[in-house]
């Protein structure tokens, strides 16, 4: 991005861990020691790369696939060294680093687990509203869409290579896909003229926080955004901030949960069983479109 130091405050803003590395800007979450994002000067705001895990000591065997599948592999950049690196059929730089996932820190107690509900009563002498004002922090990078000049190509893609699973589709406007029981999604594609990045989403303790977090990115100057509102595939509550150039970053939370047994389907539906409108630039892949 054209500044570091307009991203590192745009990312602090919305609740996240900054430190500065050599040349670039390192993005955490509060109390979990792995890389989420990491920014890094250029010119235009662009994707430069993104990042999957596997398993510790298994990049033989997954340069011995991806050679298997004609795909040529590349040197590291040298701003970003470690791991393998190919490009995608869409000229996207992708790198798989074997490293451990690093646990992410405990929400322990939120409303969501002791909501009063009907006859559930699960707080009782407690004034939930005291501590429903607590700093956002997030847990988790939780998932990141990509824009696709073709969602088809691009699911086929990422399952054949990198072995990620349909979760779901809304048919013509986004594909979800997972790596296994967990998250309904990790990844996935919405529709545009070139590849960019659409959005990364972050995983919060509540409602409270969702709202707390738009609330508070908003007093620092980051007002555009869409929510609140929950999702129809995935099922999330969300809270959408645009950022300085034209992306998006999301606050999410109670995200459908999914195992072997999960059937992916087709879907005609909205992107929100409710919400306000979303805006109508939300599907705009505002990166420079490459020469």
């Amino acid at each position: 991005m054209p500044s570091l130091e307009a991203g590192e405050s745009f990312y602090s803003a919305f609740g996240l861990e900054t430190v500065g590395r050599g040349n670039a800007v390192v993005i955490r979450c509060d109390g979990r020691e792995q890389d989420q994002t990491v920014l890094m000067e250029g010119p235009v705001k662009r994707l430069h790369h993104v990042a999957f895990a596997v398993e510790p000591g298994s990049l033989p065997e997954w340069q011995r696939h991806l050679e298997s599948l004609g795909l040529k592999l590349l040197d590291a950049p040298a701003d970003v060294p470690g791991g393998l690196w190919l490009r995608d059929h869409e000229d996207n730089l992708i790198n798989l680093r074997d490293e451990g996932i690093a646990p992410w820190r405990d929400f322990g107690t939120t409303d969501a687990q002791d909501a009063n509900v009907g006859d559930r009563i699960r707080r009782v002498d407690q004034a939930r509203w005291l501590n429903a004002n607590e700093k956002t922090r997030p847990q988790r990078l939780g998932h990141m869409l990509i824009f696709s000049t073709d969602l088809d190509a691009s699911e086929a893609f990422y399952a054949r290579t990198l072995g990620l699973r349909l979760s779901d589709r809304i048919r013509g406007i986004a594909c979800f896909m997972n790596s296994g029981p967990g998250d309904h999604h990790v990844f996935g594609f919405v529709p545009g003229t070139h590849p960019g990045l659409h959005h990364s989403s972050w995983t919060v303790a509540d409602i409270d926080q969702i709202a707390m977090g738009a609330q508070n990115m908003a007093a620092a100057g980051y007002s555009k955004g869409w929510g609140l509102g929950r999702h129809t595939l995935g099922s999330n509550l969300f809270h959408y901030i645009q950022d300085p150039w034209g992306s998006w970053i999301e606050y999410s939370g109670d995200m459908d949960c999914i195992t072997e047994n999960w059937t992916p389907n087709n879907w005609d539906c909205p992107a929100a069983v409710w919400s306000p409108d979303m805006p109508a630039d939300f599907i705009t892949n505002l990166e420079q479109k490459p020469a």
